[in-house]
This record gives structure tokens, C-alpha cells and sequence, in this order.
């Protein structure tokens, strides 16, 4: 933080030039990343991984892989690209802060593989998320996440509405 600024309560040094760059900065990163899910290539998704998060990231979220940091995500977005190969997700929300994103998120797609030991169905789903980022040095080093996986589920009839 540069001198002329260090002075002000902490509400109001997150509004100086230096915060807003490092803000709209880490929305572009998140954005990156979005981008290359929706890509549906696997090694776009890989390599972006690579490049924007941590190797070490922590991931607050449940997840069903035993591998961490961002080999954890990597193979997470694996597992869900073969279950749904047109995945997509729309960011709805992104509200970012001192280092933190939220973002909240629509996503869809057609259950075409595997997911989490239900044979593919066909169906078409539409589940909603919410996950906050932080970020350490322009990269992502800590997600959590709460994804709807109750609606996922019933829309795919594995559980009864």
C-alpha cells in the first residue's frame, strides 16, 4: 500500500487505484478460468489451471478425488466433463473484494457419462453455485464452494422429488 494511502481506515483504502487493479485483475483471472471450462478441452482447462492457481490451492469444497491442490481441481473438472461433455456455466454474480471473489453461477448441462455412480441418463440439468475465491499474489490459492447437487440429483431422478 503506498504511503499516501496507508493512513485511511481499511473501508476506505480498498477503493484506491492500487485495489481496484488488483481487483478487476483477479476477476479477469476468474474469468480466465471460466472461459476455459466452458471450453469443454480438457487441456486448455489443464493448462489454464497451471497458470492461475496455486499448486498448493486449498479447496474447502468436498470433493470425490483423493489427489490435492490443483490437481484436485483438475481432476474434478475431468470427472464432470465426461458425465456432462456440453457443461456450461454462467456466471451470474461476480462481487469481488481485498483479495476475495464470489461469484454465484447457473450451470447446465446433458448428463452423457458416468456422475457419481449413476449411469448417463440423458437428461438435461440446471443447478445453481456459489463459490468464493481468495487470492494471493494474482493466483488462486483457496476456494469454497456449495453446488446444488440435491436439485443435480433429483433432475437426473437419482433421488425423488
Amino acid at each position: 500500500m503506498s504511503d499516501n494511502v496507508s493512513h485511511l481506515p481499511r473501508e476506505l483504502r480498498r477503493h484506491t487505484s492500487a485495489g481496484a487493479a488488483e481487483t478487476a485483475s483477479n476477476k479477469a483471472t476468474f474469468t480466465r478460468l471460466q472461459d476455459a471450462v466452458n471450453s469443454g478441452d480438457m487441456e486448455l482447462i489443464s493448462k489454464t489451471i497451471d497458470e492461475v492457481v496455486d499448486p498448493d490451492v486449498r479447496v474447502g469444497t468436498p470433493l470425490p478425488v483423493e489427489a490435492t491442490g490443483a490437481q484436485a481441481l483438475k481432476q474434478v473438472w475431468a470427472i464432470v466433463l465426461r458425465a456432462y461433455p456440453d457443461l456450461h456455466v454462467t456466471v451470474e454474480d461476480l462481487i469481488a473484494e481485498e483479495g476475495k471473489l464470489v461469484a454465484r453461477n447457473t450451470v447446465t448441462g446433458t448428463h452423457q457419462g458416468e456422475y457419481m455412480g449413476s449411469p448417463p441418463t440423458g437428461k438435461s440439468v440446471t443447478y445453481n453455485e456459489i463459490f468464493i475465491v481468495r487470492f494471493v499474489k494474482g493466483r488462486i490459492a483457496e476456494t469454497w464452494g456449495v453446488v446444488d447437487v440435491l436439485s443435480q440429483m433429483k433432475q437426473l431422478g437419482v433421488i425423488q422429488a
